[in-house]
């Protein structure tokens, strides 16, 4: 049977996964192993052992589980319990009570960092007023780019845009109990949706076109800051088959971390959109 390779931080050259595996072959006299280096921090190459422990190998006991999760809230305060809970094996529920009991909970900023890769506050209240000055200045703008752009659920966005067509303030004066119960259906009703948007496809010709223009501009063309425009622009213009093979060769103890990156990455892009539209307005 063919095992796979062992995983190995390679700045400090530690076997991040399969150090039972690495032991067996020095007892058989092995002189060689496969190896996959990892290249991450030191914090993001004990988040990848602690996973790999959870789903094969020797599994962790809950005590070894909690005080992971511990650690990994105090190197990682802005992820979300559930995303803690899914790499160290335990509930939601038992990393939420874990980060009261820590200091880690002061060290995160309004925001936390979900199992989905998408970024949701935790207090909404900057994300509300920010949504109803961009309802303000275009009326038009769909629930999903005034979030995007103001860091808040659609949900949270409809709300906002309600409160303002009655007259009433963004912001809930007293939220207590019912805040909580209504974030949590924000929350599910967000995952649910989060891929229920469908866009016009432009055709890559058309694209590439666009961006030739855009190269020809002066006004880009002699900026630093222009420039630097049209090569985030250039860089996006691959084509289906090249982005296929891009997918096909990221390694899977990758893909969690690339996936988060890439969704980052297209809320940022949705974000510049709706900026760039208002101020056509």
């Amino acid at each position: 049977m063919t095992l796979p390779p062992i995983i190995v931080h390679r700045s400090t050259m530690r076997v991040v996964d399969g150090a039972h595996r690495l032991r067996a072959a020095e007892l058989r006299g092995d002189e060689k192993i496969k190896v996959t280096f990892f290249d991450g921090s030191k914090a993001d190459a004990f988040v990848l052992a602690v996973g790999s422990n959870i789903t094969h190998g020797l599994p962790l006991s809950m005590a070894d589980r909690k005080s992971a999760a511990a650690r990994i809230i105090v190197s990682h305060p802005q992820w979300s319990d559930r995303m803690i809970a899914s790499v160290s094996g335990i509930s939601a529920g038992t990393v939420a009570e874990i980060r009261r009991r820590s200091s880690a909970e002061d060290a995160a900023s309004g925001s936390r960092i979900g199992q989905d890769g998408r970024v949701r506050p935790i207090n909404s209240a900057a994300g509300r007023e920010l949504a109803s000055r961009l309802i303000t200045a275009d009326p038009g703008l769909s629930l999903r780019q005034i979030a995007r752009a103001a860091g808040i659920s659609p949900e949270t966005a409809r709300d906002v845009r309600n409160r303002m067509s009655r007259g009433e303030d963004p912001l809930p004066k007293s939220r207590g109990a019912a805040k909580a119960a209504g974030d949590r259906r924000t929350e599910a009703l967000s995952r649910s949706t989060a891929g229920a948007a469908t866009a016009e496809v432009v055709p890559m010709a058309d694209r590439l076109a666009a961006v030739h223009r855009l190269t020809s501009d002066p006004a880009l063309r002699f900026n630093e800051t222009g420039r630097r425009l049209l090569r985030l622009l250039n860089i996006n213009m691959l084509s289906a088959e090249e982005w296929q093979e891009i997918i096909a060769n990221v390694p899977p103890h990758c893909s969690g971390i690339v996936a988060s990156l890439a969704r980052e990455c297209a809320g940022m892009w949705d974000e510049i959109a709706v900026r760039v539209d208002l101020q056509l307005a």
